[in-house]
């Protein structure tokens, strides 16, 4: 009897130019960051972005403790976040002895309810944080039309959005700065990576100095100095020459993975819309102005236990699809910072109802068929 094969939410692809890069970075006798290897993907990662800097980290979160550090963030001081993101997006600030201020998100895109925002401003905010969810973008120009008039920085968390656009406009290029992710469930992927995307010029000195651990260490090697020494506050957030490499195998074929991924959403869209309208379920919706860079396809499914239900049919099945974000303010931690049941009412509901469907390079035909069929033979009780 053959085994019941497995269909998994989320497999990394690895690429033939990824070994021969990883020997080229040990030919080259530089392998703790910062070589070739980084400084070619800096240069796609700002031409993408449109940005005048960017960073590789060790990963998303890290890039985001960066920014924080660069905020000069103390205690008492407040970040607007939403309460439907990963924790690392808040651990950063709080971190900084920052207080953070949960918004609720919208009921379509998922993001920051931007109508939801002045009514959190404060004379102790210090930063408003969005998050692109899914890669579709918040409504930004609000969004920096109120950051603006109260003088108040704006970042994004773009670990969703890589080769998104709102109106145009490259996502990450809109705050003043924004961070990306590497992770092995990302579009581009290094296994565990990141990156610090900088769009004002005030701030790139001092982030070279935050992640060479408080040193002016990068100063030292363009021969401005004639050594470095501990100048700032710091920590090693550099990206190993080795991630690099692979990294850069994954940016060199971003085209054709960002290809294979929107076929793949554009067929669960138009395979499922039918079922999803008369079965109650509401799949992802993407504003005008927004192009999504196909990082995640979703279903908001009737409740809870048609959610669970789902699931575990499928998983029986052999598909693996899960849920995503609680909601952080009814977390343990966000619970001792002050939050209580209802206080983001859209959240709390979206993230019973979540289910991911599989979304990855290798993702064959035959394995979205299977995935397609099985949803719409589930059976509502």
């Amino acid at each position: 009897m053959s085994l019941q094969k497995i269909i998994d939410f989320n497999r990394p692809h690895q690429f033939v130019e990824e070994q021969e890069y990883i020997h080229q970075a040990y030919q080259n006798g530089k392998i703790s960051g910062d070589g070739i290897f980084s400084k070619k993907c800096q240069a796609i990662l700002e031409q993408e972005t449109g940005s005048l800097k960017v960073v590789l980290s060790t990963s998303c979160t890290h890039a985001l403790e960066m920014s924080a550090l660069l905020l000069d963030l103390k205690p008492g001081d407040e970040v607007i976040i939403p309460a439907f993101t990963f924790v690392s997006t808040v651990n950063a600030f709080v971190l900084r002895g920052a207080t953070p201020v949960f918004i609720d998100c919208h009921p379509d895109t998922l993001n920051l309810d931007e109508t939801l925002l002045e009514s959190k401003i404060t004379p102790q905010t210090r930063a408003i944080i969005t998050m692109h969810y899914s890669g579709v973008a918040c409504e930004m120009n609000r969004i920096l039309e109120i950051a603006a008039r109260h003088h108040i920085p704006v970042i994004e968390d773009n670990a969703h959005g890589l080769f998104g656009k709102y109106q145009g406009k490259p996502l990450g290029s809109f705050g003043c700065m924004a961070t990306q992710s590497f992770h092995e469930t990302k579009n581009i992927s290094c296994g565990e990576g990141g990156a610090l995307v900088i769009n004002d010029p005030s701030l790139i000195e001092r982030a070279e100095i935050l992640r060479e651990k408080g040193t002016d260490r990068s100063r030292f090697f363009r021969g401005m100095v004639d050594k470095y020494t501990w100048v700032d506050v710091g920590s090693s957030y550099i990206l190993s020459e080795i991630l690099a490499a692979v990294l850069f195998a994954h940016l060199e074929h971003r085209k054709e993975i960002q290809d294979k991924r929107t076929t793949t959403w554009n067929r669960y869209a138009s395979e499922l819309r039918d079922w999803a309208s008369e079965s109650g379920v509401r799949l992802p919706i993407v504003p005008d102005g927004c192009e999504h860079p196909a990082h995640i396809f979703y279903m908001l499914l009737p409740s809870l236990t048609v959610r669970q239900s789902m699931m575990e049919y499928l998983k029986q099945n052999g598909v693996i699809c899960v849920f995503h974000y609680q909601p952080l303010h009814l977390s343990t931690m966000g619970r001792k910072l002050g939050g209580k049941p209802g206080d983001c009412p859209v959240t709390e509901d979206v993230s019973d109802r979540l289910l991911r469907l599989p979304i990855f390079y290798d993702l064959s035909d035959e394995d979205q068929n299977i995935v397609i069929k099985l949803i719409k033979d589930y059976k509502f009780d």
